[in-house]
């Protein structure tokens, strides 16, 4: 039935129970000194004979539990009711994009880069139950786009995916997968995911070590490996020509295959090589509908059904009752 309260933190009125108590133990402690004092005790104890304690304690057991009655209405008890038509169910997945320069190399048509949008544009439109998020990184990472059941909007940042959009040049994989962890949000169970797309060439060494981090929070990291062993040249930016290292030769980028198997078997998930789009998008979509995914309704479209009405109910018969309950003994005739 998945029973709530809206407003859970109102439980804390209910501290005034407790001192209720109290003041409740002081005022019979007073009233036994107050007959001490006025004179005699047992000729003040038979003028007040019709007076009963009992009735008293039950008067205020009454009113006390009727107070607890009104917490509860406060609080507002509320079921689930019908989900307005977008009852989802999934799992939430980062694509983190490599953008780095060397991502512009042709060994794959027409450059890596665009292979690589292409397979995660793909991806989307197969997951319409699943949440995605977006993770630019090249030597420097930041989150494109949280979480979001939005497939178009998706769609339209990968397309617009740029070299230009990072200024700091580099691949630091660890950063990625750091960045990656922190889009996930942790107030609902869903099954949680990366799915890392890179050639592979890494300038940090902490890669494998933040992996194995977020696979103990139980996130899975899916590696796709993006260019050839081989490898190939690829053109600068800034001076359109093919990019040169400090002693002026071409720099050869190549696929880091075993650092990306590496990454996915230290998280619980799978590499796959980007060649055939059609193929490495089956083949990830059969890896991960393989995972026992996690029914969970999306909050934001539940509509509640209130039950505050019956402990309000409550609180008002136990209002009338406590109001007709004498604290004098009934007189026998």
């Amino acid at each position: 039935m998945n029973f709530q309260f809206q407003y859970s933190n109102l439980w804390m009125l209910l501290v005034a129970i407790p001192v209720g108590i109290i003041f409740y133990l002081l005022l019979l402690r007073w009233k036994r000194k107050t007959i001490k004092r006025i004179g005699d005790e047992k000729l003040v104890c038979t003028l007040i004979s019709n007076y009963s304690s009992k009735r008293f304690a039950a008067r205020w057991s009454v009113f006390s539990l009727a107070f607890v009655f009104g917490v509860l209405a406060l609080m507002n008890p509320r079921i689930p009711g019908e989900p307005d038509n977008l009852s989802r169910k999934g799992i939430d997945v980062v694509f983190a994009l490599d953008l780095s320069k060397s991502m512009l190399a042709t060994d794959v048509t027409p450059n890596r880069l665009e292979k690589a949008k292409e397979f995660i544009a793909q991806m989307i439109g197969k997951m319409p139950d699943d949440r995605v998020a977006l993770v630019w990184f090249a030597g420097s990472a930041y989150l494109q786009m949280p979480m979001t059941n939005d497939e178009n909007v998706a769609k339209m940042y990968v397309s617009t995916a740029d070299p230009n959009a990072i200024p700091v040049p580099g691949t630091v994989i660890s950063k990625a997968l750091e960045k990656s962890g922190d889009a996930f949000t942790d107030d609902v169970e869903r099954f949680k995911t990366v799915i890392l797309i890179t050639d592979g060439e890494d300038h940090d060494p902490d890669a494998i070590k933040t992996a194995a981090s977020l696979a103990d929070k139980g996130i899975m990291i899916n590696t796709v490996g993006i260019g050839s062993a081989q490898g190939t040249s690829f053109t600068d930016l800034t001076t359109g020509e093919l990019k040169k290292d400090d002693r002026g030769n071409v720099v050869i980028t190549k696929l880091n295959e075993e650092e990306l198997k590496q990454i996915a078997e230290k998280a619980n998930g799978a590499y796959i090589h980007l060649q055939d789009t059609g193929e490495a998008v089956k083949s990830m979509m059969s890896y991960l509908s393989g995972i026992q995914k996690k029914a969970v309704l999306d909050k934001s479209a539940l509509s509640y059904r209130s039950l505050y009405y019956w402990p309000a109910a409550l609180l008002l018969a136990l209002l009338l009752i406590e109001n007709f309950i004498s604290e004098r003994k009934k007189v026998e005739v």
